[in-house]
């Protein structure tokens, strides 16, 4: 396996990550598809989604896989009237990531990040290690802390 960017960025910065692969379905790139194969629950698989405020601009959200963004709930934590998701041909050129290999480590600005809140229930989540079919595992507060994000309720 070559390792991604955002896994370096990880080693670089002392951060314990496990990495699990998964057989990429090209007609599924759905996170609930990355949970399943992995054998962990949606709970603790967080997906990235990139979104654009009306007052702020770009913003990241991370949600688990099984859950909807509210996105009354993200303009109000981004400090935003209205939020909408970006459209995904903007993706590669925000983030430097394609959709279904999204991570919230390494992109190519600091955009302003925020994690549902319910990432702390748990010792370790998974989230994009930036290439479809691969995860990195890691604990949410090393997360939250490295990309500078904001925990809160975000989901409907």
């Amino acid at each position: 396996m070559t390792k991604t960017n955002a896994m370096r960025l990880m080693a670089q910065a002392g951060i314990p990550i496990r990495v699990q692969e998964y057989a990429v379905d090209e007609s599924d790139l759905s996170g609930l598809h990355a949970a399943e194969e992995l054998g962990m629950p949606p709970e603790q698989i967080f997906k990235t989604l990139v979104a654009r405020g009306d007052k702020t601009g770009i913003c990241v959200f991370c949600i688990p896989v099984c859950c909807e963004l509210d996105l009354k709930k993200a303009a109000k934590i981004s400090k935003n009237k209205k939020v909408e998701m970006i459209h995904v041909r903007e993706l590669l050129g925000l983030t430097g990531y394609i959709r279904g290999g999204c991570s919230p480590v390494g992109m190519k600005k600091q955009y302003p990040t925020y994690i549902e809140e319910a990432a702390l229930l748990y010792d370790e989540i998974g989230v994009s290690a930036g290439a479809r079919g691969v995860q990195m595992l890691l604990s949410p507060e090393a997360l939250i802390e490295y990309c500078r994000m904001t925990a809160a309720d975000l989901i409907e």
